[in-house]
C-alpha cells in the first residue's frame, strides 16, 4: 500500500502509523493506537527487569591486625553475601606506621580470600572481579562466586 494511502487510512481510524521493521525491503507498517502501543511495551519491560535478580555490591572491613575471632566474624557474613548471589567489596585501611609496611594488608586480604574459597567448596570457586588494588592508604578487592 502506498505511504499515502495508508496515512489517510489511519487518520480515518484515529490510528497511528507506525514503522514496525524499517529495514526490511518495503518497510513494514502498522496502524495502531501509538501510546496504547508504547504503554504495553513499557509494561512487558518491568515485567522482564522485575524477573531478573539485581546483584548487589556488599562490603567488609578489615584491619592489618585483625583478631582470629573478628575474622572468622567477617568470614561468616561473607560467606552469607556470596551464599545469596552477592558480590563483597573486601576494604582494608591502613592506618600511621602501618602505611611503611603494603604487603601486611595485600597480605591480609590474600589471606581472608582463600579462607572464604576453603569454606566455599570444591564445587564452586571464588573469583577476583577486582584484583587487590591500592589506593593511598586503603586496598580493595572485589570477589564473588564462579
Amino acid at each position: 500500500m502506498p505511504t499515502h494511502a495508508a496515512m489517510t487510512q489511519a487518520r480515518n481510524e484515529g490510528l497511528d502509523l507506525v514503522e514496525v521493521s524499517p529495514k526490511a525491503n518495503p518497510p513494514v507498517c502498522k496502524l495502531v493506537d501509538f501510546g496504547k502501543m508504547k504503554y504495553e511495551q513499557e509494561k512487558k519491560e518491568r515485567k522482564e527487569k522485575a524477573k531478573h535478580k539485581r546483584m548487589e555490591l556488599k562490603g567488609v572491613r578489615l584491619s592489618v591486625h585483625i583478631g582470629d575471632h573478628d575474622l572468622e566474624t567477617r568470614k561468616k557474613q561473607a560467606m552469607k553475601f556470596i551464599e545469596k548471589g552477592n558480590k563483597v567489596k573486601i576494604d582494608l585501611l591502613l592506618r600511621g606506621r602501618q602505611k611503611a609496611h603494603p604487603e601486611l594488608g595485600e597480605e591480609m586480604i590474600k589471606k581472608f580470600v582463600t579462607l572464604i574459597d576453603e569454606e566455599v567448596g570444591e564445587d564452586k570457586k571464588i573469583v577476583y572481579d577486582q584484583q587487590v588494588k591500592r589506593q593511598g592508604g586503603r586496598f580493595t578487592a572485589i570477589i564473588g562466586i564462579k
